[in-house]
């Protein structure tokens, strides 16, 4: 009898141990894996080792859906770029995994990234459309101005802090303090995160400032693994400021030239409409599953200024629908403060990988339902 307790403990503790499994397997395949038929999909995109198949796609103008499956051994991100621009992405594609992102396009030729980023180029092509001549009508400038304007003043303040933050973070590096590098690092990542919404847009110089090692081939020692991450690779992962100082100087110039961009990047209705239901979704697929800063693990402080960036575009928008649909306006509010007190509950959290893959689902799932809520203000706004 005496052997009967112990092998009960260690079937609760093998039981318990396959739930949190499930428990973990449950939230990727939900934050990850959007399963639907291919012929709910405007076009079925597979992407493997090396390309995109088919690697050119052509469809009418408007809102157009496209299933993406993940046919490599690597996890993938897939976005459509005008010039630098992008339009549209999705991040964390596991292996065998499919998701699905729909986008408002407009007529024209777009770029489709396949994968690593140095693989080949695809190319969408996009025809004019009744439905994206009605679509590029229903929104009005007038009601956008003061909105626009105010956004505008929020880019300038917070790109001058990038720069601000991102010298300070390299005179620590110069100095060789490693605790005060780390402190600098964490302070730096702050203003960028509240701009990545118009920033992420940015293909080019995004690249270079906040490229991660698994979306290149030569993951942590790839000549491409440069800005944020790089940093703190070698602040959190190697424990030293040693050979950082070349990448500390190029953050801080890329930073420059992000910040000149952002003061003289085109804003109007459609984008500032687009930016943080879009942001909201990538964070909850692509962030919030395996966490953003794999080496530091602050990722609770990084979310919270993140959200930031999400309410001061969100409240802006709420300037313009208070009056047109007040009850979509309080929906977004309410589920604005649902993804606010999520990420408040997180705490002083020491590392993110501390956070149950629970937890993590349910802010996922908060992020989801905001980008639902915002993903209605297009067909509202203008009506008025």
């Amino acid at each position: 009898m005496t052997g009967t307790p112990s092998r009960m403990i260690y079937l609760a503790i093998a039981g318990s141990a396959c739930l949190v499994a499930l428990g973990a397997g449950a939230f990727w395949y939900a934050t990850t894996r959007q399963p639907v038929q291919a012929s709910a999909a405007d076009r079925l995109v597979t992407v493997d080792a090396r390309s995109c198949v088919p690697n050119e796609i052509t469809v009418p103008g408007g809102r157009r859906s496209f299933e993406i499956l993940n046919s490599s051994d690597r996890p993938i991100e897939w976005e459509i770029l005008n010039g630098v621009m992008v339009v549209a992405e999705r991040e964390n594609i596991a292996p065998g995994f499919r998701t699905t992102l729909v986008a408002d396009l407009a007529p024209g030729s777009y770029e489709m990234t396949c994968g690593l980023l140095s693989n080949p180029r695809g190319r969408l092509i996009v025809t004019a459309s009744d439905e994206a001549t009605t679509a590029a009508s229903e929104v009005t400038l007038r009601k956008f101005l003061g909105p626009l304007s105010e956004y505008r003043v929020y880019l300038v303040m917070q790109g001058n802090q990038a720069v601000k933050k991102a010298e300070a973070l390299r005179d620590a590096v110069a100095a060789g303090d490693l605790d005060a590098a780390r402190a600098a690092w964490r302070e730096a990542r702050l203003p960028y995160r509240r701009v990545e919404p118009l920033a992420y847009r940015l293909s080019d110089i995004e690249n270079a400032i906040d490229p991660h090692a698994a979306y290149l081939a030569g993951r942590e020692e790839d000549p491409a693994f440069t800005g944020y991450h790089r940093l703190e690779y070698g602040l959190f992962q190697q424990n030293s400021t040693d050979g950082l100082q070349p990448f500390a100087d190029r953050l801080v110039e890329d930073l420059k030239t992000l910040s000149a961009r952002l003061k003289e990047m085109p804003l109007d209705p459609q984008l500032l409409i687009a930016l943080p239901g879009d942001m909201a979704q990538q964070i909850a697929t692509g962030q919030l599953p395996e966490g953003e800063n794999s080496y530091a693990g602050n990722d609770a402080e990084d979310l919270a200024a993140s959200l930031e960036g999400i309410a001061k575009l969100t409240d802006l928008l709420r300037q313009v629908t208070a009056s047109v649909d007040p009850a979509l306006d309080e929906e977004i509010g309410r589920a604005l403060q649902k993804s606010r007190d999520g990420v408040a509950a997180l705490g002083d959290v020491a590392s993110y990988a501390e956070v149950p893959a629970a937890t993590r689902s349910t802010l996922a799932q908060d992020l989801l339902g905001l980008a639902d809520s915002l993903s209605r203000l297009q067909p509202v706004i203008g009506k008025s």
